[in-house]
């Protein structure tokens, strides 16, 4: 049987989080979008969004010596049995309001809602700094118990319960697969969910193998998957769904492995919408009972202002080191004067050079991390009918004129390169200048032709374009952003003198549903994806009709590529296809890579285990772990 592929949702507006994000922290567009229950997707950041994982996550302080990185450190610090301190710890990810408990939906799966659920919801993993996946052994373990096909046998722990004292048990996978599988319970139109991303339900179309209440399930793929690790996390509770749908619990649980639909159907409407709090406030605390560190349940929240979690005290792992950790909703740009009069005492800004000077200025109050990302910007051609770039009008003679004049060593040195010396520019999509393999990757598909400018050669290519000139080239992005405004102008520089007329179009509603982003009303798109460490998540990104290949691009080789890599569980095979891949996107000129993103935290100096991780989960992927130096 082949399955048909799964796009990675993308959720276009307040956090970007579309599955691609963008991120500077500083505008809404720049979060990546995650999905907190269950596996990671890649997210469309402003600053970010990508497929890649790396193997380089150590954060440095200000003075450059090692801050809680490290190739032996990459996981959770071991901090023993310890007592929470009654305290108060503060984050924002922006002036964006958490609301929603269930952020799987279509229209709440963004970055804003994923770092409080992260604290809310426990699971079976979590992303380490450098992107390895390691085990929540305090929630429970899952191995692999045969290769073909391939099996994963989970066991909740008997520890596990919600704050309510109802156990974590399979009902609440069970509703996790029925949520994004309509197909097998009798089509979208009669299930009614909205899951933002529908991969668990593709990947295993017959759903899961267990009985009510149990504490283990078994998940059977009838075909490899190579991200298979990512795909079961966290879950909602069942209960509460089934409850509050007029159900009893093991009758939903019971209906969904029996297959029955217009059973199934009744919890659509409150999975949908019962857990989503456009007041900025929760009507009845006991639908949102917590398996994880913290919990909504006696939450503090002040609208516009904040959201205070408290300590689950049902909580069956690791105490939380501080008792109070608050959510504040605050612009990006406000983040380094909060941080200065101690509004704010951990943030992650945009990394820019006056970002980095402000920090430092800050003196000895202040602490500083900086660290690679697995975020990475580009710019992207649009192929659709009638855009300068496609194969209809200029085709790939503008488009290599385009990337002939783009000052990317320019942006790279500039803009990167004072933040992070090391930096370089990026010349693929898939790996990063800091893992092991991008040098062979590279190798196999790059030979250097675009790494400097050459107006003269792209003024020939224009000309065999058979363009009139000037040619109008309106780069979208999502604006305010400051860095980008300046990638936008260095190019302008550039290429207007051959025979381009550069538009910065940067928008505010760039990333938002109905936005220029998917509107495609951009003749080049420019912004980021953010990722995590997976295999196959680019697919959607460069495959025809890809949900996040925005730029309408299509090329059979391309296609066949992605079926043979998602389609295999051999890193080998992951490998070859890659080099495959990355060589067909150059030969075409899908876009052009400039740089991986360089990461940057401040946070008040008093404060114990802050540490950079250069995954989409950001520096909130520890925040049960802070505390303030006694």
């Amino acid at each position: 049987m082949k399955i048909r592929r799964a796009t990675m949702a993308v959720v276009a507006a307040g956090a970007l989080a579309l599955a691609g994000c963008t991120s500077e922290t500083d505008t809404p567009e720049d979060t990546g979008t995650t999905n907190e229950q269950g596996g990671g997707t890649d997210a469309e950041t402003d600053d970010e969004e990508s497929t890649a994982g790396g193997d380089d996550d150590s954060a440095t302080s200000e003075d450059g010596t090692a801050a809680g990185g490290g190739e032996e450190d990459t996981a959770k610090a071991d901090l023993g049995d310890i007592e929470t301190a009654q305290d108060e710890i503060s984050f924002s990810t922006g002036a964006e309001q958490y609301n929603a408990y269930n952020g799987n939906t279509s229209s709440t799966n963004s970055t804003y809602n994923a770092v409080v659920n992260n604290q809310l919801i426990g699971g079976f993993w979590y992303w380490g700094t450098d992107g390895t996946v390691y085990p929540n052994e305090w929630f429970g373990s899952y191995e692999v118990t045969s290769e073909d096909p391939l099996t994963v046998d989970y066991t909740i722990s008997d520890e596990a319960v919600w704050s309510d004292g109802t156990p974590v048990t399979a009902n609440d996978y069970l509703l996790e697969w029925a949520s994004s599988n309509p197909e097998a319970l009798g089509g979208v139109d009669t299930l009614g969910f909205d899951p933002v991303s529908d991969t668990f339900g593709v990947y295993v179309p017959d759903g899961l193998e267990t009985e009510v209440g149990s504490k283990e399930f078994t998940v059977v793929y009838p075909e490899p998957y190579p991200d298979w690790e990512l795909l079961v996390n966290g879950a909602l509770p069942s209960h509460i769904v089934a409850e509050q749908s007029g159900m009893e619990p093991e009758a939903l649980a019971q209906a969904i492995l029996d297959g029955d639909g217009e059973t199934v159907a009744q919890a659509s409407e409150f999975w949908n919408t019962g857990w989503v709090f456009n007041d900025y406030e929760i009507p009845d605390e006991s639908i949102v009972p917590s398996s994880g560190p913290y919990t909504l349940q006696g939450s503090v929240w002040e609208k516009d202002l904040s959201l205070g979690l408290v300590p689950n005290e049902e909580f069956y792992g690791p105490a939380p080191a501080t008792a109070n950790l608050v959510f504040k909703f605050a612009d990006p740009g406000t983040h380094v004067q909060a941080l200065q009069n101690g509004d704010i005492n951990v943030i992650e800004p945009q990394a820019t050079v006056d970002t980095m000077d402000q920090l430092a200025g800050m003196g000895d109050t202040v602490t500083t991390l900086t660290g690679d990302e697995m975020t990475w910007e580009h710019l992207d051609f649009n192929f659709a009918e009638g855009s300068v770039f496609s194969d209809e009008e200029g085709g790939l003679a503008a488009r290599e004129a385009f990337a002939m004049c783009v000052p990317r060593q320019q942006i790279v040195q500039n803009l990167i390169q004072p933040i992070n010396p090391e930096a370089e520019v990026m010349n693929l999509r898939e790996k990063f200048p800091f893992q092991p393999d991008y040098q062979e990757v590279l190798s196999a598909a790059y030979d250097g032709r675009y790494d400097e400018v050459d107006i003269e050669g792209a003024a020939a290519k224009l000309e065999e374009a058979g363009l009139e000139t000037p040619v109008e080239v309106r780069i979208g992005y999502s604006a305010p952003n400051p860095r980008r405004t300046d990638e936008v102008t260095a190019i302008k520089a550039s290429c207007d003198e051959a025979g381009f007329d550069i538009v910065d179009a940067g928008d505010s509603t760039f990333f938002q549903q109905g936005g220029p982003l998917e509107t495609g009303d951009w003749e080049v798109a420019l912004f980021a994806w953010a990722g995590s460490g997976q295999i196959a998540s680019g697919e959607p990104i460069y495959s025809t009709g890809g949900g996040q290949n925005f730029g309408q691009y299509s090329n059979e080789e391309v296609d066949a590529a992605w079926d043979e890599l998602a389609s295999s569980n051999d890193p080998a095979v992951h490998l070859e296809q890659v080099k495959k891949i990355e060589k067909l996107l150059w030969d075409d000129l899908y876009g052009i890579p400039l740089f991986a993103h360089p990461g940057v935290i401040g946070h008040d100096a008093s404060l114990e285990n802050v540490r950079h991780n250069s995954t989409q989960t950001g520096v909130s992927w520890n925040a049960e772990q802070w505390v303030r130096a006694s």
